[in-house]
């Protein structure tokens, strides 16, 4: 698990698996307790769960699951592995809740709670 963000370009170099693997989201409505919003995903080929943090952009994907950044440039994307998560199975039981938590003001501390666990 990371311990601090780093930019989208970086997280799929550093692990080619990642760029190539299916990506499953789980909603792009997280918010902290500043307001920020965050994009949930799963990277099935490394078991990461990570959070995507665009500043004041749309993300958009490109026909190889890419994610790609529509009003902003790429490097200011930030990725934070959040946990690592052996099966979708696991995912989907661990955020079990998540389309109506996600929608919570500071949401983001339901999803550690979660993960945590």
């Amino acid at each position: 698990m990371s311990t601090h963000p780093i930019d989208i370009e970086e997280f799929y170099e550093a692990n080619e698996a990642r760029r190539e693997s299916s990506e499953f989201e789980f909603g792009s409505e997280w918010t902290d307790n500043d307001g920020n919003e965050y994009e949930l995903s799963w990277v099935e080929a490394t078991g990461e769960l990570y959070l995507m943090l665009a500043p004041d952009s749309e993300v958009g994907t490109d026909a190889f699951g890419d994610f790609y950044a529509l009003e902003s440039d790429v490097e200011e994307l930030s990725v934070l592995v959040i946990a690592t998560l052996g099966s979708h199975d696991a995912v989907i039981s661990v955020l079990d809740g998540w389309e109506d938590a996600m929608l919570d003001d500071g949401s983001l501390e339901w999803l550690y709670a979660r993960v945590r666990r």
